[in-house]
């Protein structure tokens, strides 16, 4: 704020004038002040009159007052936008300033969790210095139950309410320590944006102030907007950051892609070709001259194939009016060509579930296949999907195969490829094996976020 202090300026100004105090639900005047000195000037009475007057006086002052703490504050927070466009940093000047010219012993920043539905304490300026969760000891303040309690009560996450440090709605653990630090109240306001509450500002003051703390709340509400303004700013782009971060990467598997298919794939076909246009010539060869060209044909096949299932690997995408039953359905095809190994697929009806979940998914099923083939060394290996609740799905790809080794139950680019799939759309992966009784892979997918996990079984 500026060097003036024009918040606590005009608080003072306001109290020396004779406005009354007002409660935390709002911080403005009254709105019909003309209506009710021109009752008193009807009715004669000059006493009356001058206490109306006065009373007046102090309102319009008392509506400059805020309408100054509502302008410097945005000016100041719009600046520290733009000079420090760190959300931490930003965040650390923001309760800098809000301590210094609240006049408070401490301010604090409490952001609601929504995955996992709670709120977590973020950052503290305590003393002069700026703590977060994990540099202030949590024996030092009872955050967690402080909290639980902004998360559990309803009315705060609309309104900016103070507690007085013997309020009966505050946990116990939190009065006492209010009573131990000497703290007379705090105010609570919500970081509000577009009907939507991120978190909250707290502000805690050790004395109470001669001008009331109509001017504190007022400044608390304010520093919450332009804070949750800058929340949201900081989150949308995280979310646009992110989005590009997928799209270079998608980018980038397309490239290797088309680099194996235009190279590495159609080079080994060539190669293919020669060597089989070669042995169709007829001419008597030595047997081992014969021999070593049949090996040199079936290397590049299986060279071809894989590079082939590569590009596949690299770019599952589901085709062109293809539904997700039939991806999958086409997947275990393709990798029944490459296979002696008997391939069974039952599928249930599947609903759409959109490209970018239907990705993964085929993604994953197309590398457990692949695993399944080349190293189960199985006898039989089951696809089975089917739908959870109507809204989600269920794919299982089992053999009965010698199972993982302990040591690769958890690694291998494989797994961390699916893994990695899994995170993305949210879904849970459970790999289960055992030695000698083969692997299951289960994708399990709904609209929630679920973990992934690996079991290796004894």
């Amino acid at each position: 704020m500026d060097e003036d202090n024009l918040v606590v300026a005009c608080a003072a100004e306001s109290a020396s004038s004779g406005a009354p105090e007002q409660d935390a639900a709002g911080c403005g005047g009254g709105g019909a002040i003309d209506d009710s000195v021109r009752r008193v000037a009807d009715s004669g009475d000059p006493v009356a009159l001058r206490a109306a007057l006065l009373h007046e006086a102090a309102e319009r002052r008392r509506a400059e007052c805020l309408a100054n703490i509502q302008t410097e504050i945005t000016k100041y927070t719009l600046d520290l936008l733009v000079r420090v466009p760190d959300l931490d940093a930003f965040f650390r000047a923001l309760l800098k300033t809000l301590a210094e010219e609240g006049e408070s012993h401490a301010a604090g920043v409490w952001l609601i969790n929504e995955e996992k539905q709670c709120c977590d304490f973020w950052m503290a300026h305590l003393f002069g210095e700026v703590f977060n969760a994990a540099t202030l000891g949590p024996s030092y303040f009872p955050r967690m139950a402080m909290a639980q309690f902004l998360y559990d009560y309803k009315d705060g996450w609309e309104q900016t309410t103070e507690y007085r440090c013997d309020d009966a709605r505050l946990p116990a653990v939190v009065r006492d320590f209010n009573s131990e630090q000497g703290l007379f109240s705090t105010v609570v306001a919500p970081l509000i944006l577009g009907g939507k509450n991120l978190g909250w500002i707290t502000l805690c003051v050790a004395d109470e102030p001669e001008s009331g703390s109509w001017w504190r709340i007022a400044m608390v509400e304010a520093i919450a907007r332009h804070g949750a303004l800058a929340l949201h700013k900081s989150r949308l782009f995280e979310q646009k950051r992110a989005e590009e971060r997928r799209k270079a990467i998608l980018e980038e598997r397309n490239r290797l892609a088309r680099d194996i298919h235009d190279n590495l794939a159609q080079g080994f076909g060539a190669i293919l070709m020669q060597l089989q246009a070669a042995q169709r010539e007829g001419l008597p060869l030595p047997p081992s001259v014969a021999r070593t060209i049949d090996v040199a044909i079936d290397l590049a096949r299986t060279h071809l194939v894989e590079a082939r299932r590569s590009v596949g690997a690299l770019r599952p995408n589901v085709g062109d009016g293809e539904d997700i039953a039939r991806a999958i359905r086409r997947v275990a095809e393709l990798a029944q060509i490459t296979s002696d190994i008997p391939i069974d697929v039952q599928l249930d009806e599947l609903p759409r579930f959109g490209d970018s979940i239907e990705r993964e998914v085929i993604g994953i099923a197309q590398e457990a296949l692949t695993n399944a083939v080349r190293h189960a060394r199985a006898g039989r290996i089951t696809v089975r999907a089917s739908t959870v609740k109507s809204i989600g799905l269920r794919l299982s790809i089992a053999d009965d195969g010698r199972g993982i080794p302990r040591e690769r139950s958890s690694g291998g680019f494989g797994m961390t490829s699916m893994q990695e799939r899994a995170d993305r759309i949210g879904a849970s992966l459970t790999i289960v094996t055992a030695p000698r009784n083969g692997t299951e892979v289960v994708l399990a997918w709904e609209p929630s976020h679920l973990l992934t996990q690996v079991h290796a079984l004894n």
